[in-house]
């Protein structure tokens, strides 16, 4: 039987885990600083769970350098429960500010001074009128969260302002130009997957058509990072929201990590009653969705799984320690190192190895190629798939929607194990 030293795992997710972050996790589900009790039995309203949580948002703000305007939320249900809550949330938030505008013309300053039917009459007109989602589609995540926003919604109010399957013939692994893209004018948010865990393809940067403009005014920006987050540096600035599973690059399965600008919270911006939002025919989010809710008790609101957040702390604090300097920029150099060992070796056999996405949008955490070998496919990927497994190297599978191969190349994968990976790569196409 093989022990972890000797397995290199390139699964998607839930990712590796460093060993001695499993040993401190352990450790601590038994016996808690002492108390005789392991973390996973502490109430979850303990001094010990809300030194946790503050802890490891202060770790992820410093690592990230995210600015003092913005809240980190733990939350549950995972990427796709985010592409609900998003839609909840903001198109709230959307309302909010058209509300406030409408009552700013009717010459009231208090919602409870106007003449509800009228108010509700202009809303719905302004709804009918204005209210647009934009999405860009570039994978498998970023088509799911766009098709989760019609379907609460309604089709009528999501705009797809980029397709990438229309530049690739049909399926995914370029990016459109960003001359290309429909964006709608003020929409309630622009969504887009900032690394696609399927298709491999990867945003280089932050794009320029979601930048401020020369007045300083930006539009709402929600970005996926779920298998990208902690591997590169990001302009937190410029995103409204960000979130993350955090079983890939931050802990376990189990939590959601949100990162919103306070300009969407209470006060600035308090969410409408779910009476009015009824009268407008709009979604109410159930309560567990609501980010003020949740920021409002300090992510506390239901019982959060507090062992997950203790090892999403435990994964900071040992990258803090690790790059305690260059931080983020330390782990990016690192996860550039490791992609380019492993595509630099795909591409030394082209006869053999085709890396699926256009090269300008590789993701440098989801390595996606096929294999062919006298025009069989299928056949020779299972050998190499087979013949991987034999040398430690597991996790390697496709997704099932897409099939080949697919190395993730999560940050605890150590640059000994990427250079193990290349050197198969290379071996198999000589034998």
């Amino acid at each position: 039987m093989p022990s972890r030293a000797d397995i290199s795992y390139f699964g998607a997710g839930p990712a590796l885990l460093g060993t001695d972050v499993l040993e401190s996790a352990a450790q601590a589900l038994l016996n808690y600083k002492d108390t005789g009790l392991g973390i996973a039995e502490h109430s979850h309203r303990s001094q010990y769970a809300a030194d946790i949580i503050n802890e490891a948002k202060a770790d992820l703000a410093t690592y990230l350098s995210i600015p003092d305007d913005y809240e980190i939320l733990f939350m549950q249900g995972g990427g796709s429960g985010e592409f609900s809550a998003t839609v909840y949330n903001l198109v709230g938030a959307w309302v909010t500010r058209k509300k406030a505008e409408i009552l700013k013309q009717m010459g009231v300053q208090d919602e409870k001074e106007a003449n509800q039917e009228e108010l509700v009459s202009a809303l719905k007109k302004a709804i009918d009128s204005e209210l647009k989602l934009d999405y860009l589609v570039t994978g498998s995540w970023s088509l799911k969260a766009y098709q989760e926003a019609g379907r609460l919604i309604g089709p009528e109010y999501t705009n797809l302002a980029a397709d990438a399957r229309k530049v690739n013939d049909g399926k995914f692994g370029k990016i459109p130009d960003e001359s290309a893209w429909s964006l709608s004018k003020n929409p309630a948010l622009v969504y887009f997957c900032d690394n696609e865990t399927v298709d491999g393809v990867e945003f280089p940067k932050f794009p320029a058509a979601l930048e401020p403009d020369s007045k300083g005014e930006r539009p709402i920006v929600v970005a996926d990072m779920s298998s990208n987050i902690l591997s590169r540096r990001i302009p937190v600035e410029n995103y409204s929201v960000i979130f993350f599973g955090a079983q890939k690059n931050v802990g376990s399965t189990g939590i959601t990590v949100v990162i919103i600008k306070k300009d969407l919270l209470p006060p600035a911006c308090p969410q409408p009653s779910p009476a009015l939002m009824r009268k407008l025919g709009l979604p109410v989010p159930p309560v567990i969705f609501s980010y003020e809710t949740i920021a409002k008790n300090n992510s506390l609101y239901n019982t959060l799984s507090i062992f997950d957040v203790y090892i999403a702390g435990q994964v900071l604090k040992k990258m803090l320690k690790t790059f305690p300097e260059d931080k983020v920029d330390g782990q990016e150099a690192v996860a550039n190192q490791k992609a380019k060992i492993i595509y630099d070796a795909l591409e030394a056999h082209p006869g053999v190895y085709k890396i699926v996405p256009d090269k300008s949008v590789r993701s440098r955490m989801n390595i996606c190629f096929r294999v062919t070998i006298d025009g069989d496919t299928d056949g020779t990927e299972a050998k190499f798939l087979k013949d991987a497994t034999a040398r430690g190297l597991t996790g390697l599978k496709g997704h099932r929607s897409v099939g080949g191969i697919r190395a993730s190349n999560y940050n605890t994968i150590s640059v000994p194990s990427a250079e193990k990976l290349a050197y198969f790569i290379r071996s198999f196409a000589q034998q």
